[in-house]
């Protein structure tokens, strides 16, 4: 009996220490990936991760840190839809082990990633449940990142609403007011806890996010007092890039004030700052707003340094798009000093930039430029006759053969909008036409693509229930309102392929990779991790589901096409603000007839 005791024992204890080799091995692993995380080798430090989770772990909090440092990693990375797997399987395994702290950095984690996905509904559930739990368990440093991250996701959403149009700061839709509004109420109750914590650098985080919420509000005084404060704590840290951020913001906020000199002042020293950084994108964004601010300063000789400067930058960075804004820009400067020729070699230049690129606003944009100045020139001007004949064709079609003079063009220069507002009845007739004949050829396309069966191979009612291929007639018989006998059978194969789609989005928690279970004992832990899945929900579920499942259909929706942006043009773009401030300039510099030599029928 005593030799058959120590003969059962054995396996165990073998049992024993392989299950304690492996787990001191995942752990190892994942520290050693930690380390590499923090040493800035985010990449090796997610394959040692992902080798932890190859091995597995008994430890579910262990594995809940793992899945935590590698959705952070990923999300570093820029591998969002990875990082956004393992911090689901964090927020799982969190709720499950009811460890309420680790539900809240999953869940703020996860609104981070959703944020960024452009998830913007879902990224708010995350980030409110995080805030509601920092609340319930009195933790102030994760309350005040709750409150930041919920900023940054309505900041988020309202800047990109606002982008998806020609807006100006402070001229925006009710929504997006709302959403921004929202964004400024976080950050300034983040901020209050952060200076009650005494956290410097947490409040300039959040002053400069302030700022910037501000300014697109339109409160551009507020704005400046929150980017005053964003630079002095950025100095106080010697954080040189955070410097040079809020010198570029407050020279965007002193543009909106009118106040061009001091907005030419803060955009030198971003200038400066960019050059120390040795950011040669950053420093042709500072040259490009200079050049714009000299030109409202009327002060065109240094425009168009600052223009050249810009210019030849991007081109040493291949920007195309930042190559044809400075041509279109040296092309007005050189317009306002009267140096036709060079006016036109850049208009001709941006022509053929917006070609290559395909941006059609920008085209039309050179067409009219070069128009105007061949009416400022005469007809007598031969070099560019063809390309003047071709811009005049196009800007009479746009008009409805209305001839179109220097004042009419620059009055209505706001071409960056994608699609027009406003269409005459010629466009819309055109569109119309265009419209029949694409339904026309299309109509025939949807029959192409439907697969027929041969009346000898038909299937009887039965198998058609489970075929995946709908028999041609009876989609036909939903466009023709004929009821076809095969009717009911489709609807019972449709129902039957739409409930095996639901199934396939559930998740499975056997299927949490690097989780192992004991033999013995492994039963209790999956039914109780099932049971945990399969409890009563209450009606705040159901109120996060709505929400969540809410914005399917948004995320199904195709956007319009923003503007065209390059490495070398800033995101506060003054290219829509520059063509409404030159287009005043221009009637400014008109010289008018004496009205002793008008004839009877002038006006």
């Amino acid at each position: 009996m005593a030799e058959n005791n120590v003969l059962i024992s054995m396996p165990e204890d073998r049992s024993f220490h392989v299950r304690y080799r492996m787990e001191a091995s995942c752990l190892e692993l994942a520290l050693e990936g930690e380390r590499l995380c923090k040493a800035g080798d985010c990449r090796a430090g997610v394959s040692f991760f992902e080798a932890a989770v190859q091995v597995g772990t008994e430890d579910l909090r262990t594995l809940s840190a793992i899945y935590s440092q590698l959705g952070n990693a990923y999300f570093y990375l820029q591998e969002y839809a990875k990082a956004l797997e393992y911090h689901h399987h964090d927020l799982t395994l969190a709720r499950t082990i009811g460890d309420l702290l680790g539900e809240a950095k999953a869940s703020g984690n996860l609104g981070n990633t959703l944020k960024v996905l452009g998830n913007f509904e879902e990224a708010i559930v995350c980030c409110q449940r995080h805030l509601d739990i920092s609340r319930e368990l009195n933790d102030k440093v994760g309350e005040a990142r709750a409150l930041y991250n919920l900023g940054n996701v309505y900041h988020s959403k309202g800047k990109n609403v606002a982008n998806a149009g020609t807006h100006d700061p402070g001229e925006l839709p009710d929504d997006v007011k709302n959403a921004l509004q929202k964004a400024a109420k976080y950050y300034e109750e983040n901020l209050s806890i952060v200076t009650e914590l005494g956290d410097r650098a947490a409040q300039g985080r959040a002053f400069g996010n302030l700022g910037n919420t501000h300014y697109l509000l339109g409160n551009f005084r507020s704005a400046v007092l929150a980017h005053e404060q964003r630079l002095l704590i950025a100095k106080e840290f010697g954080d040189r890039s955070a410097e040079r951020r809020a010198y570029s913001n407050l020279g965007n906020a002193y543009i909106f004030l009118g106040e061009f000199e001091t907005a030419a002042e803060y955009y030198r020293r971003t200038l400066q700052l960019a050059r120390q950084l040795k950011d040669r994108a950053v420093e042709a964004q500072a040259c490009y707003s200079l050049g714009n601010t000299y030109t409202l300063l009327q002060d065109y000789e240094k425009a168009i340094d600052y223009h050249l400067k810009h210019l030849v930058i991007a081109q040493e960075l291949h920007d195309k798009i930042g190559e044809g804004r400075a041509c279109w820009s040296l092309g007005n400067a050189y317009t306002a000093l009267g140096n036709h020729d060079q006016a036109i070699h850049f208009a001709e230049r941006h022509l053929e930039i917006s070609r290559e690129v395909g941006d059609r606003s920008g085209e039309l944009t050179a067409r009219l430029n070069l128009s105007d100045l061949q009416m400022v020139l005469g007809l007598s001007y031969s070099t560019n006759n063809s390309m003047m004949a071709e811009s005049h064709a196009v800007e009479n079609s746009l008009n409805g053969g209305r001839p179109r003079g220097r004042r009419y063009s620059m009055e209505n220069m706001e071409l960056m909008k994608l699609t027009p507002e406003k269409k005459s009845s010629r466009e819309t007739m055109a569109d119309e036409g265009f419209f029949d004949l694409l339904s026309r050829f299309q109509s025939n396309r949807m029959d192409d693509q439907r697969c027929c069966f041969q009346e000898k191979n038909r299937l009887s009612a039965t198998s058609a229930a489970t075929s995946s291929t709908p028999p041609k007639t009876m989609i036909k018989s939903f466009s023709t309102s004929v009821v076809s006998p095969h009717t009911d059978e489709f609807l019972d194969l449709l129902a039957s392929s739409q409930s095996r789609r639901l199934d396939d989005q559930r998740a499975s928690f056997s299927e949490l990779p690097g989780l192992r279970l004991r033999r013995r004992g492994s039963q209790a832990l999956l039914g109780h991790l099932m049971a945990s899945s399969n409890r009563e929900l209450d009606d705040d579920f159901f109120d996060i589901l709505i929400k969540c499942q809410g914005s399917r259909l948004d995320d199904q929706r195709c956007a319009p096409p923003g503007a065209a942006k390059g490495p070398t043009v800033p995101d506060e773009d003054f290219f829509s603000l520059i063509l409404r401030s030159q287009a005043k300039r221009m009637d400014e510099q008109r010289v008018h007839l004496p009205s002793a030599i008008k004839g009877p029928n002038s006006s």
